[in-house]
């Protein structure tokens, strides 16, 4: 792809490469932000530039974001530029396309984020998968970020598609003024975040697979896609028997098909290479720490992990590790919102700087824990177990363990 730039974002460009060089040459991270916050001060339009030539995709949402815009890049096939690092913001969305010149991108977007990049790109498809509390210290509030998304979305100056999630009332909000939305029908366990209507505020009514307010405001009908054990779209049935595990992925897996699908690719072809997929970032895969074999989950909110602690295998010894720096957020709270009560009947060991807060919390729903001050400890042992670690203690469980 040549893409046709001015010479302030060919200098700007230039910048993104250089400084990202450098961080990566360093060893100061793995170089997508700081050139991407140069690029943006030389040219404050740079975004706009790198991406009004090509076709993008935005996938945006709580949880589920880096898995379904892996998917998303696998099922569309050949190379597609994308931000594979998880730099959501616009510095690493202006990094990675700099340093592609393909003409596809899938972008990972944060929430808070989500209307300036679509403004900043004009994305052809916009995936909208969930919305509930994240970090309780910065990004407690979603139905204000529900609103903004919808003023985005239903504005005059966005024409791309919407594929959202039918089964989260707020992610309905948000969309339901865009002008094209497929509406996909997933299987959802969690509804804390949306109790109230975002219309009239009076108490939504949730009955098996269906919610409604008495407003009028109500789970959408005329949906493209629906997942029961198969996966509906456009009139035909396929089985998803996808390589990631959990049920999630399978809700992943479903907007991403979806999405692909309107860009034309056939969603046979798109499943075909989206089982391909075995881990996302270290995620879900099988690594080694001394005798023990473990896959790491990761887990960052009450939503997330209440779907990892469904998805646990049954003879798994299972490991919990918490930290609570700047990327986790400070506010380990969030823990007392997660039903750990559904582990009662294992032992849980619990890591990380926060393990004392783990252990207190397990300890309140009579599940059974021990507290790790040195992780080497569990090295020798037999059985396999699942990890369940938030951001920075993920990082550094990557760190300790080898690939299998």
């Amino acid at each position: 792809m040549n893409l046709r730039l001015s010479w302030r974002a060919r200098v700007a460009v230039g910048a993104v490469r250089l400084v990202n060089a450098l961080s990566r040459r360093l060893g100061r991270g793995a170089g997508t932000v700081a050139g991407g916050r140069i690029g943006l001060l030389i040219d404050p339009g740079l975004l706009w530039d790198l991406s009004r030539q090509r076709s993008v995709v935005l996938v945006s949402g709580t949880n589920g974001k880096t898995t379904t815009s892996a998917m998303v890049r696998a099922g569309w096939g050949g190379n597609v530029a994308s931000n594979e690092t998880g730099a959501n913001m616009p510095e690493g969305h202006v990094a990675a396309l700099s340093a592609s010149k393909e003409t596809r991108a899938v972008l990972e977007t944060d929430e808070a984020w989500l209307p300036r990049v679509v403004e900043s790109t004009t994305p052809a498809v916009v995936i909208l998968l969930n919305l509930s509390r994240d970090q309780l210290d910065r990004a407690n509030e979603v139905r204000q970020m529900a609103l903004r998304w919808r003023e985005c979305l239903g504005s005059e100056d966005f024409t791309g598609v919407v594929v959202a999630n039918a089964t989260d009332p707020l992610v309905v909000f948000a969309a339901q003024g865009a002008r094209a939305v497929r509406w996909v029908d997933v299987p959802t366990t969690w509804r804390a975040d949306a109790a109230s209507c975002p219309h009239c505020t009076r108490a939504i009514v949730f009955e098996e697979h269906n919610w409604s307010c008495s407003c009028g405001f109500a789970k959408p009908t005329n949906v493209s896609a629906t997942l029961t054990s198969r996966l509906q779209v456009a009139g035909e049935s396929y089985e998803l028997d996808l390589a990631l595990p959990g049920a999630f992925n399978d809700v992943n897996a479903s907007l991403a098909v979806t999405a692909l699908h309107e860009l034309g690719v056939g969603v046979s072809e798109a499943l075909e290479r989206i089982r391909a997929l075995t881990t996302v970032q270290g995620r879900y895969g099988q690594r080694r720490f001394g005798e023990r074999r473990l896959r790491l989950l990761l887990a960052k909110n009450p939503a997330g992990t209440a779907a990892l602690l469904e998805s646990l295998e049954a003879d798994d010894d299972v490991w919990v590790a918490i930290n609570a720096q700047v990327a986790d957020g400070k506010d380990p709270s969030w823990l007392y919102d997660v039903p750990f009560e559904s582990l009662r009947g294992r032992h849980v060991w619990c890591m990380g700087e926060r393990r004392l807060d783990m252990a207190t919390r397990l300890n309140y729903v009579d599940v059974s824990s021990e507290v790790i001050d040195d992780p080497a400890v569990l090295r020798r042992g037999d059985g396999d177990v699942t990890l369940i670690a938030n951001y920075t203690a993920f990082r550094e469980w990557m760190g300790r363990t080898t690939p299998c």
